[in-house]
């Protein structure tokens, strides 16, 4: 448990070592530096010149040679740091964001990309991190990964060549790496302006990346952001077995790389395809690509930051990372908003720099400010609007069993603490999705199996992930299987559905951090993109009946023959009001989310073998006392309002 253990010694010795610490490690911004009544640090000011900040490029060196020319691929660094430390013997700090996006797509609600003067030196690095950290006494540093941009290599997605150009990053910061001051010279440099203490920081791809490095143990990596990031490639792909959508790893390296790579990795591209089969198999592939199995590896605290409804780089991704995490040790804060795949910085931009700020003062400075005895998690209720959680799950969570029993319609059950008996029939209809499944779910349909609680009496929250265990018997010898969680009832969310995911971009700008004239700190303001609706889907799960023994093999389906499978759901927070119902519904085919089995089946579901496994803070307890007393709602055939279907546009984690 490292995390812990250093957070621990850093809060005993505080009192008696700071001044210490200080002269040593923190004098690069002590300058600037905000103090509390102690006389210790408390806050890192700008103080330093951005205008005049060093700009420069190395090429650090990964020990790969993944295009096969003969020499160790370089991977290129673009480094944004204060001058003043350095001339005063100095040592700073790195922030640094390791993309696959920094020419080809641009990174931040703007499509931001790195833009270049004729020395080669860096002018607009994207985003505002270098604007507002280097002159508090921080460096940037952006690392195109390899195969992409200015860097040597081939884009493995997710592989060694993706994790190992960071990590080599990170070394050559704490000097156990070699570096060059151009892409094929011979001149080396030694990064002597930090002391190697590295916070990573991104979204998506980014934020994979980070938890990647994370991951591997790396001296020096004292934190990492991850917005949106995938913990495990293969659910990025599949769901049990379920494909999400069409392509795979092949795909998504062409779409990064350089025209260097795309010339030279052809072998690399066939080891991508060949590991990453559509049938849903786990290989070797994904298992070099699953970070959760190195959790325990783990240095670096970690702040969590996750839309609850990002239908990209799903919540599962979070999930299962965070409860692993959780079970090392490791020093954890999370963040978690209404909206889809989507930045902090574009939801809720004034209190993200700050806490962001104060989190990368007292893991990269050392600065005692208190964020680490402040609440977990920050979660958004209702659009603009938060609530904090001492600890995430709160304390009280239980999980809690919950049975489906047939109710007086076909199709549309209920759902309490009673094991029941009895069978429920659907049949597979791939062009129906949970949006077609919740809006009628008072009413039979043939596609799905939905069951209700009465209207609640009590608030009821579910917190952390759920699993749906589902036994159920084909018609055919294929089958996909989701589960997904609805909270019945009116309320105001955000459209994580519309194009941009729950937000809307604006005319305005507001600005963060110094300005240059190639690189402004200037973004444009957004608000909230809300939706009213009759019922929110809140968590979701899917599955392939075939692989019911084994990720690693599915296999056909005996056609009349009884399988049990459990699903693991979506990661949440979730309240469901006093007067709405919780709602389970089992079906097939969730279109757009994943894609259809070979045949179109009919299932058969046992509801004695069929169970919800849920979070509930409070447990079987509050549950009973938010369902005592109530009667169920009459039937409607009106169909009910939610956001629009998913969005089938093609997915990358951008």
């Amino acid at each position: 448990m490292p995390m812990r253990t250093r957070f621990t010694i850093w809060r005993t010795l505080a009192t008696g070592v700071v001044a210490i610490l200080t002269a040593a490690f923190l004098t690069p911004v002590a300058a600037g530096a905000v103090p509390d009544r102690s006389g210790s640090p408390r806050e890192s000011r700008p103080v330093y010149s951005y205008a005049h900040a060093v700009r420069e490029a190395v090429w650090v060196d990964t020990g790969l040679d993944e295009d096969g020319d003969g020499r160790t691929d370089r991977v290129a660094a673009d480094i944004v740091r204060p001058a003043e430390p350095a001339r005063q013997g100095r040592k700073v700090p790195v922030v640094m964001d390791a993309s696959p996006y920094y020419s080809c797509c641009g990174r931040g609600n703007e499509n931001q990309v790195k833009t270049y003067d004729a020395s080669g030196h860096v002018v607009r690095m994207p985003l505002f991190y270098d604007n507002y950290f280097v002159p508090r006494g921080y460096a940037f540093v952006g690392v195109d990964l390899t195969g992409t941009s200015r860097s040597d290599g081939c884009v493995d997605v997710g592989g060694r060549s993706d994790i190992r150009s960071a990590k080599a990053v990170v070394d050559w910061l704490n000097g156990r790496a070699r570096a060059y001051t151009t892409r094929t010279g011979s001149q080396t440099v030694r990064a002597t302006w930090t002391n190697g203490r590295t916070g990573m920081i991104g979204k998506s791809w980014d934020a994979t990346v980070a938890n990647g490095v994370a991951a591997t143990g790396v001296k020096g990596l004292r934190t990492i952001v991850p917005i949106s990031g995938i913990s495990s490639w293969y659910d990025y792909y599949f769901a049990q077995g379920a494909p999400l959508y069409q392509g795979g790893p092949v795909e998504l390296a062409r779409y990064v790389q350089s025209d260097a790579a795309q010339a030279h990795c052809a072998a690399v591209q066939r080891e991508l395809a060949d590991g990453s089969p559509r049938n849903g198999d786990w290989t070797g592939l994904w298992t070099e690509r699953d970070y959760v199995k190195d959790a325990g590896k783990v240095r670096a605290s970690v702040f969590l930051v996750h839309g609850m409804q990002d239908l990209n780089v799903r919540t599962k991704h979070f999930g299962q990372w965070w409860d692993a995490l959780a079970a090392h040790g490791v020093e954890r804060k999370i963040w978690l908003s209404q909206t889809g795949h989507v930045d902090p910085f574009d939801y809720r931009r004034g209190a993200w720099v700050d806490t962001l700020h104060r989190w990368f003062d007292h893991e990269l400075l050392g600065y005692d400010n208190g964020i680490d005895r402040e609440p977990m998690a920050d979660i958004e209720r209702h659009p603009g609007q938060w609530v904090t959680s001492r600890v995430w799950p709160p304390a009280g969570t239980r999980t809690t069993t919950l049975h489906p029993a047939s109710g007086t319609r076909a199709g549309v059950g209920t759902l309490g603490l009673r094991a029941a008996t009895g069978t429920e029939t659907f049949t597979d209809d791939p062009e129906r999705g949970e949006t077609d499944w919740a809006a009628h779910l008072t009413t039979s349909t043939p596609e799905k199996a939905g069951f209700l609680t009465a209207p609640l009496t009590h608030d009821l929250r579910l917190s952390g992930s759920s699993t749906v265990t589902v036994t159920a018997t084909p018609s055919t010898t294929s089958a996909h299987l989701s589960a997904v969680l609805v909270d019945l009832g009116p309320a105001t969310i955000r459209d994580y559905a519309d194009e941009a995911e729950g937000i809307t971009t604006l005319d305005n700008r507001t600005c963060w951090g110094a300005s240059t004239a190639g690189d402004s700190s200037c973004f444009k303001a957004t608000k909230a993109k809300t939706a009213q609706v009759d019922y929110t889907v809140f968590s979701r799960g899917w599955a392939d009946l075939g692989h019911h023994a084994s990720l690693g093999k599915g296999v056909p389906l005996t056609p009349g023959t009884a399988y049990t499978m459990t699903l693991r759901l979506a990661a949440t927070d979730h309240v469901v009001p006093r007067g709405h119902r919780l709602a389970l519904i089992v079906a097939g085919t969730d279109k757009d989310l994943i894609d259809p089995p070979s045949t179109t089946p009919a299932l058969t579901v046992s509801l004695s073998g069929t169970a919800a496994r849920l979070p509930l803070v409070g447990g079987a307890a509050a549950f009973a006392r938010a369902t005592a007393g109530t009667a169920g709602a009459a039937a409607s055939s009106k169909a009910l309002n939610g956001v629009g279907a998913p969005r089938t546009a093609e997915h990358i984690p951008g």
